[in-house]
């Protein structure tokens, strides 16, 4: 006979999810008895930083990552990374453990009561198989509805004594079919929806595109280049991205769109066609009123998030699936015969800096660590108050190469470059923290470190939340308490955890230390660069 831990195992290998991110309780013992040698445990110290490197492995391989939490309090620990993820549009099932049947009526300790309704609504779908012959048949359901656009986490509940449960013959059955069955998901917008669009694009006198991280998850990356190519179009990159979905070295490419409306719209001025792949219309914050776009321009989202099609305040939209979507349109415009020619390239290299003083301004410090790091380098920035000097000096030139948050919280960075780095060997990853940021997901450490993952963690510590601080000069709120941080050692709180620590003195000494660290496959390093804080402007 077959139990159902059997059975759920056979279909997650099916689906090439071995690699289980969690933290384990009691009510997951059952789950985790006998783990397979084929499958990888990666342990996290705390339930969000689980999912941060689980948000950060899927992103980085392009595969649902799996969860596995401790019922009601591991889920409530994970739930600010759970917003985050689904606001990245990562596919993720998580699990979590159930008290046993036969007590959760009594609620007995550790009954998740509500186990459905916790964590809604970060995630797309929330199940409890009633009864345990379903629990392949969850599993299977929850990975199709995480890959099916728009991507996001799903959650299953699931009572530690169902694993024990042997199957009939009609239930294993029922399990291989679960496990056999696939769900395409690569719908591209019908013919005549797109020679309309392949029209207005002709037709149009100055259009722009703006590519969001979407084009980069769906890889679309090469389409979206073509399409730019063919007709000359300039390239904005939407505001808050999570990833990038344009080469920023390439000569079409413009730069970051400000990421409030009235900024928003003056710098598209010009443009009488606005066409948006991959991207929401838009990520505004803070509140800048003004005309959502100049007037007598129009605009196209083209977007496989039906969501993002209804709440786009502005324009028309085209919800498909961004890669066949973007081949068939490149196809159907007209190669434009009087292109200008192209200004060159932007700069791909960066020379190491000066110093500025002591400690080193942001900017200086930021560009010693792009003149460090390799060419492949993935990036995964959660520094906010230093986002417009890192695109400064970072120039992202390849797919699957920049992973930020999108959800407006802290605690993704640390995390999801240990997920990344465990998710692409082949590459080195870079981490740029702010010494805030790495607090909340500061645990992350010992995994990279009891894992030997070789992430290269850059804290540029200004001793303070600075982001807030400009937001308070902003916004006009003078007197707000707590955004201050002296007496933090990030040196010392990352040897604490087994990871090797510098404390960078000058501009060549981080672009060394950064060279080296990169290049060393033996685990984690932390380089701590004290900098002074620096305007952030929109």
């Amino acid at each position: 006979m077959t139990t159902v831990r059997a059975a759920a195992r056979e279909l997650l290998r099916s689906r090439g999810a071995t690699t289980v991110f969690g933290n384990p309780g009691s009510t997951e013992l059952p789950f985790l008895q006998d783990f397979p040698a084929d499958f990888r445990y990666v342990l996290g110290l705390q339930e969000a930083v689980v999912v941060g490197m689980a948000d950060g492995y899927a992103q980085a391989t392009g595969t649902t990552a799996l969860v596995n939490l401790h019922t009601a309090p591991g889920v409530g620990n994970a739930m600010g990374a759970l917003v985050t993820a689904a606001a990245n549009h990562t596919p993720m099932v998580v699990t979590a453990g159930q008290q046993v049947r036969a007590m959760m009526t009594m609620e007995a300790m550790l009954t998740n009561t509500d186990a459905t309704l916790l964590p809604r609504p970060a995630v797309k779908w929330a199940y409890e198989p009633p009864r345990p012959q379903d629990v392949p048949a969850a599993l299977a359901r929850a990975f199709h509805i995480a890959e099916s656009a728009p991507r996001g986490p799903v959650f299953l509940s699931l009572p530690m004594d169902d694993f024990d449960v042997e199957l009939d013959e009609a239930g294993l059955r029922a399990a291989r079919h679960a496990a056999g069955r696939r769900v395409a998901d690569v719908t591209a917008a019908d013919a005549p929806a797109v020679e309309a669009l392949a029209r207005r694009l002709e037709a149009a006198a100055n259009p722009v595109l703006i590519t969001g991280g979407s084009v980069d998850a769906e890889g679309a990356w090469e389409a979206a280049v073509a399409l730019a190519e063919r007709r000359g179009l300039p390239v904005w990159a939407s505001p808050i991205e999570g990833r990038v979905g344009f080469p920023e070295n390439h000569p079409l490419y413009q730069g970051v769109l400000p990421p409030a409306i009235a900024p928003l719209a003056q710098t598209l001025a010009g443009h009488d066609l606005v066409l948006v792949v991959g991207a929401p219309v838009f990520r505004y914050y803070p509140y800048v009123p003004g005309p959502l776009l100049p007037e007598g321009t129009e605009l196209v989202l083209l977007t496989s998030d039906p969501g993002e099609a209804a709440r786009a305040p502005v324009g028309d939209a085209l919800v498909a699936g961004l890669r066949p979507t973007l081949h068939l349109l490149t196809e159907l415009v007209e190669k434009r015969g009087d292109l200008p020619s192209p200004p060159g390239p932007r700069p791909g290299t960066v020379e190491v800096p000066e110093a500025d003083g002591e400690p080193m301004s942001a900017s200086i410090a930021l560009a010693a660590v792009a003149s460090g790091a390799p060419a492949d380098t993935v990036w995964v920035n959660e520094s906010p108050s230093n986002i417009q000097a890192f695109r400064d000096h970072v120039r992202i030139d390849r797919p699957g190469s920049f992973l930020m948050t999108t959800g407006g919280g802290l605690g993704f960075g640390l995390a999801a470059a240990v997920g990344a780095q465990l998710g692409r060997p082949e590459r080195p990853v870079v981490a740029v923290v702010g010494d805030g940021s790495a607090q909340y997901a500061i645990t992350a450490l010992w995994t990279a470190a009891a894992y030997r993952v070789p992430v290269t963690f850059v804290v540029p510590a200004n001793r303070e939340y600075a982001i807030l601080k400009w937001f308070g000069r902003f916004e006009n709120t003078p007197g707000v308490p707590g955004l201050d941080l002296p007496g933090l050692d990030l040196c010392a709180l990352a040897r604490g955890y087994g990871v090797p620590a510098h404390r960078a003195t000058d501009p060549a000494h981080l672009a060394e230390l950064v060279a080296a660290a990169t290049t060393s496959p033996d685990g984690p390093v932390l380089i701590e660069a004290p900098v002074t804080t620096v305007p952030t402007p929109l």
